[in-house]
């Protein structure tokens, strides 16, 4: 059967086994929430019928068609419903609590991977889509599969035990009422089509909303000096104006939609209470029997409209599978435990050429031999786009030579350049990468188990004791990118953090940029009195330079 036909679900890269896999891969992880929702379900159909039952067994007691006491059937009753408000209390808790963290586990698992993953110099995805992966695709994946998969169970299980219930007491009532639900079943694959593809659009503008607004908070000082917030409120003007325009419609369907459903089974219902009545003018049933009568024509037509909505779930958690199987494209890096070497080591290029750009174009790095021996300073210069940042790239293994090779190596052994090894690296990349925290929460970066001595011992190595003077030291807390800092404290708190890793290569990318020419004198005679230190510099500074032992131009 072509599932994917009937379910009207977009053509795609990845078949429906595939996407099943992967969710039966994200369910295992969510077995006990799900079985849970799945017993309270099922407890709550018998619950639901035992109403049904003890209110029939009231009503005829009062009327005097069955002996018994009335208290007794009221008392029933009572404790049914007790059971039933139980029931909802353990359902709440179990959506809310175990909900959020199976939400917060696929959250994890799903960034962890996105970490482990080769590192594309060219992002494919913008960062706002891929947060809105990250939240909303991950909460329709995990509320699938720990909700609306285990509800389908209990659905499944009111829809036979009303319907064997009914049958027993009037075999041709049953028959009528479950008689017209292949017909709202057809007309389902409509409505799935074409909320499917108004779904889609909607999501695709609250991922182009969330983009313009993560763009815009995070180059805010970019729109400010350009004085372009009246263009930018407008471009978000305009795109959420094109959301509302597509939930308007998608709303106005549904309305319609629902409303054509409900009309069909509020006409099963009266169809129902008209033959409760004509069955009661006769004789033929009790009050009692009549009261059941609905209720359990409610409690089919309940799961039946319940089952209709399945198929456009399917469609939702399958458009959601599929984003966020896309997040896992990329090939994950080499894994394993770190290769740190005793220093120094050096860095040798051989005939290593790089190109991001389609064949035939001229590489970024072209046929490069170079070697940065153990214990050498080396300042790397260059016009922009002349390949410096690859450069760097290439050094920490966040890409592979497509031609060539780079080795790392000691006195003692010579091996290819792999992920693994990049914890011989001491990384001060460009501009400012402070994080929003504590200064300490940042330290730690560069070694978790660093003791305050240690991180006050780095500080001072990198001229940054001006956190002496901070009004909670260690634990000053700052926001983003270290709001509160100037850029030159941000800086050298950025170098220190640096220094607390224990690799042996230091590579500096225009680190000392926003220093004045005492500090970075200073800092630099710092950084190289460590002689067991290999040096790396990418720089624009004559001051660096004149502290290096070679330099290479990059062209």
């Amino acid at each position: 059967m072509d599932y994917k036909r009937w379910l009207h679900l977009p053509e795609s890269k990845y078949s429906a086994k595939a996407i099943g896999c992967w969710l039966w891969h994200a369910w295992r992880g969510n077995r006990v929430q799900a079985g849970l929702n799945a017993l309270t379900g099922l407890l709550g159909v018998g619950a639901s019928l035992a109403t049904v039952w003890a209110m029939q067994r009231a009503i005829d007691t009062a009327s005097g068609v069955v002996e018994g006491s009335v208290s007794w059937a009221v008392a029933t009753m009572a404790a049914i419903i007790l059971f039933e408000f139980a029931l909802g209390i353990a359902r709440v808790w179990i959506r809310n609590i175990l909900g959020v963290r199976a939400q917060n586990r696929m959250q994890q698992q799903m960034l962890a991977r996105l970490l482990r993953a080769e590192w594309r110099g060219r992002e494919a995805m913008h960062s706002g889509d891929v947060i809105n992966r990250l939240e909303q695709d991950v909460k329709q994946v995990v509320t699938f599969l720990t909700e609306t998969l285990p509800s389908v169970l209990a659905t499944l299980a009111m829809f036979v035990g009303a319907f064997c219930y009914l049958l027993q007491m009037d075999t041709w009532l049953a028959i009528v009422t479950v008689g017209i639900l292949p017909v709202f079943i057809l007309a389902s694959r409509f409505y799935i089509a074409q909320m499917r593809q108004l779904s889609k659009k909607v999501r695709q503008s609250d991922s182009l909303v969330q983009s313009i607004l993560t763009e815009t908070v995070q180059h805010r000082m970019l729109v400010k000096t350009m004085e372009a917030g009246g263009q930018m409120l407008g471009r978000l003007e305009h795109t959420q104006h094109e959301l509302r325009q597509r939930v308007k419609r998608r709303t106005a369907f549904s309305v319609a939609s629902n409303l054509v459903l409900n009309t069909g089974f509020s006409a099963g219902y009266l169809i129902a209470f008209l033959w409760g009545l004509l069955r009661l003018q006769a004789g033929t049933i009790t009050f009692g029997a009549m009261t059941a009568f609905l209720q359990l024509v409610y409690r089919i037509q309940g799961p039946a409209r319940d089952l209709t909505r399945l198929a456009p779930a399917f469609v939702s958690v399958f458009t959601a599978a599929e984003r966020l199987m896309e997040l896992e494209e990329v090939p994950e890096e080499m894994q394993g435990d770190p290769v740190l070497l005793p220093g120094p080591c050096g860095i040798r290029f051989a005939d290593v050429t790089y190109n991001y750009g389609a064949p035939g174009q001229l590489p970024t790095v072209n046929h490069a031999n170079y070697d940065f021996r153990p214990g050498s300073c080396t300042a790397i210069l260059g016009e922009t786009g002349s390949g410096k940042t690859t450069l760097i790239r290439l050094l920490l293994a966040l890409v592979r030579p497509q031609e060539g090779e780079v080795e790392i190596y000691s006195s003692h052994e010579r091996l290819p350049l792999t992920p693994l090894h990049r914890c011989n690296f001491v990384y001060v990349p460009q501009g400012n990468t402070l994080l929003s925290g504590t200064l300490r929460e940042n330290m730690l970066l560069g070694c978790p188990d660093a003791t305050d001595e240690q991180l006050l011992a780095a500080l001072h190595t990198a001229c940054a004791d001006f956190v002496d003077e901070l009004p909670d030291g260690l634990d000053t807390v700052f926001a983003e990118q270290g709001g509160g800092l100037s850029e030159g404290q941000a800086q050298r708190i950025a170098i220190a953090r640096a220094l607390l890793r224990p690799g042996s290569i230091m590579l500096l990318d225009e680190a000392t940029s926003a220093l004045d020419p005492d500090t970075e004198r200073q800092l630099l005679e710092k950084i190289l009195s460590n002689h067991g230190k290999t040096v790396i510099f990418v720089t624009h500074r004559p001051a660096v330079v004149d502290y290096c032992d070679a330099v290479i131009r990059t062209s």
